[in-house]
């Protein structure tokens, strides 16, 4: 059984996700400031953003009381679409800062599941990371008014039949014609994803160390705060160039999970001893995508060291190049596989069909891969959980590695090249 560079073949489609919302989940809502967000017509490149601000009343009969401020955000264009989801670029009115606004319909529960699970995520982080996409608000919009999301605040109860929603499967908030939205204002990422940025440029060994390095500090830093991902790939790291140097953004937390009790994600002051280990939290939701999901994910048990397994299979494809071709979307992404014939499986896919299978991972004989890179993704690859790093191991094996490569430049790196990866049974 082998692997080959994949570049012209079609994959099987992105397996379905399972996704589960939590009861306690319901004891974080809303704030009290209220904004409209009125688009337009979101089809032409300039669009219109209107944000009035509001004082919330909750009456008998609910109605919201208005009080107009001037508008603070423009969109300008569309830069990325999704199932449920549409992401523009767009300009803070006030400080003239570029920012991604992304617009989620919430009509219907899964959608709702998805929104939520990203405000949950980066609601709960309390301090900022560099390669860690930043939240600046979140806004729930119905019916042409809008509150924005507050963390913490037990007083919306549009918020609390948003979660409603998504317990219960089944529509709360009003009808198709009265549609509910989730709008996240967050930093804007000018560089594209990883998939764009790595196959767009000629291999570069000093990038793909300095890529390694803030992954690993990404996820050390996520499950840290009891985040597990849960969907790493490269469609999902974007990449910001503001500083002159390109600086990774792990984004799009939808399919996240907090992993911890409501001590860990309480207000400042209450208890906190009830945060639980990220790496021994089990989770049971099969969700992710194909191409980097461990193999336990693959059988609804897992922990966070799924996260693991997905980013060595990025860091792999990456520093060889190996890409695949997406049968949905007909895009070239990067990512290992194995081959069965005429057919590409998922490296964990294969690992769970037969879990004696030895992972080689040469690259080429002029490869530049050191013996450290590639025994590090060994056993971020390893078919045992257990076997593997958890994430603040990884980031101190992967700094020490990468200080080898090139002393003196600890924030720079150096990869590999393209070549032809080879399974041995």
């Amino acid at each position: 059984m082998d692997i080959g560079d994949g570049r012209r073949r079609t994959t099987k489609s992105v397996r379905p996700c399972r996704r589960i919302v939590q009861n306690a989940r319901m004891k974080r809502e809303l704030g009290k400031v209220l904004r409209s967000l009125t688009g337009g017509n979101t089809e032409v490149k300039e669009v219109p953003m209107e944000e009035e601000c509001y004082r919330v009343e909750f009456f008998k009969s609910e109605t919201w009381e208005q009080r107009v401020m001037a508008p603070r955000y423009s969109l300008l264009r569309e830069v990325g679409r999704g199932s449920y989801g549409v992401v523009y670029e767009a300009i803070a009115r006030k400080t003239g800062a570029t920012v991604a606004v992304k617009k989620l319909r919430c009509d219907a529960p899964e959608n709702v599941e998805l929104a939520l699970a990203e405000f949950w995520a980066l609601a709960s982080l309390e301090k900022k990371h560099e390669n860690v996409v930043q939240l600046e608000e979140c806004v729930l919009q119905r019916n042409g008014m809008a509150q924005k999301m507050s963390h913490g605040n037990k007083t919306s109860k549009q918020y609390l039949r948003l979660v409603e929603t998504s317990l219960k499967g089944e529509r709360i908030l009003g009808y198709p014609e009265e549609p509910c939205y989730l709008w996240f204002v967050m930093e804007f990422c000018e560089g594209g994803d990883l998939n764009q940025f790595i196959l767009s440029r000629r291999p570069d060994p000093r990038t793909n160390k300095s890529f390694m390095l803030q992954l690993t500090s990404a996820v050390a830093f996520l499950h840290k705060n009891n985040i597990v991902h849960r969907d790493l790939k490269p469609d999902n790291i974007l990449i910001s160039e503001k500083s002159g140097v390109p600086v990774l953004k792990v984004a799009d937390f939808g399919l996240s999970k907090v992993c911890a009790g409501l001590g860990g994600l309480g207000k400042e002051g209450e208890d906190r001893s009830k945060c639980v280990n990220v790496n021994k939290f089990w989770l049971s939701s099969a969700c992710g995508s194909d191409f980097y999901m461990a193999p336990e994910v693959w059988e609804g048990h897992y922990t966070a060291k799924a996260d693991i397994f997905a980013l060595g299979i990025i860091i792999w494809a990456m520093l060889e190049r190996i890409t695949f071709i997406d049968a949905e979307s007909k895009r070239e992404l990067l990512g290992t596989y194995v081959r069965q014939g005429a057919e590409i499986v998922p490296v964990g896919e294969a690992l769970l069909e037969n879990p004696k299978m030895v992972l080689h991972i040469p690259q080429k004989r002029r490869s530049s891969m050191s013996d450290g890179v590639r025994k590090l993704l060994q056993d971020m690859l390893a078919v045992n959980p257990q076997d593997r790093p958890d994430a603040f191991q990884l980031k101190v094996r992967m700094d020490q590695i990468c200080l080898r490569l090139k002393p003196g430049i600890p924030r720079l790196y150096r990869g590999g090249k393209k070549g032809t990866l080879i399974f041995k049974l």
